[in-house]
């Protein structure tokens, strides 16, 4: 086992770690914060995994847009801050239909890939990557823009009771 085995292992760790605790917490805002630290972990598996070029889109788009715009969404709609009735839920049938589906997925693998040696591609490069991206994907990247800023421009309008209402 290499030193890249233990750091994947680790990082692996950290994000399951923290994704359960996105899911299990009663707090929103302390979910948003796990939800940093899952998505840095999954950073740094790319990071390890010498895939530089997406662990930078990583933590620019997930991390610090995404969950910037989560917690601007919580301040914006006045929701709980603290400990909040409505998120907690039973937890047996959250642990049925996860685990199912991770049995499921476990599965879908094994026969997908019968443990049999993937043979892995030459090794791209970032200028290879980027010339794809603005030549073939330039409009879903724009009209997702647009889409994230329609949203916050209409998560301030729902929390102004003062837009939109008559004196």
């Amino acid at each position: 086992m290499t030193g890249a085995d233990v750091l994947l292992l680790a990082l692996g760790a950290v994000a399951v770690g923290s994704g359960v605790l996105v899911v299990t917490t009663d707090q929103l805002v302390r979910a948003g914060l796990y939800l940093v630290v899952c998505l840095g972990a999954i950073a740094g598996l790319y990071l390890v995994l010498t895939a530089e070029l997406v662990a930078w889109v990583q933590v620019l788009i997930y991390v610090g847009a995404v969950v910037v715009l989560l917690l601007f969404a919580v301040m914006l709609t006045r929701a709980p801050i603290g400990r909040s009735p409505d998120l907690n839920r039973p937890g047996l049938p959250a642990v049925l239909i996860g685990g199912g589906a991770g049995l499921g997925l476990a599965v879908l693998f094994a026969d997908a890939f019968r443990f049999t040696k993937v043979d892995l591609p030459s090794p791209g490069n970032a200028e290879a990557i980027g010339t794809e991206l603005f030549r073939s994907w330039v409009l879903p990247f724009e009209v997702l823009s647009v889409l994230l800023l329609a949203a916050l421009v209409g998560a301030i309008i729902v929390s102004r009771p003062d837009i939109g209402s008559r004196p």
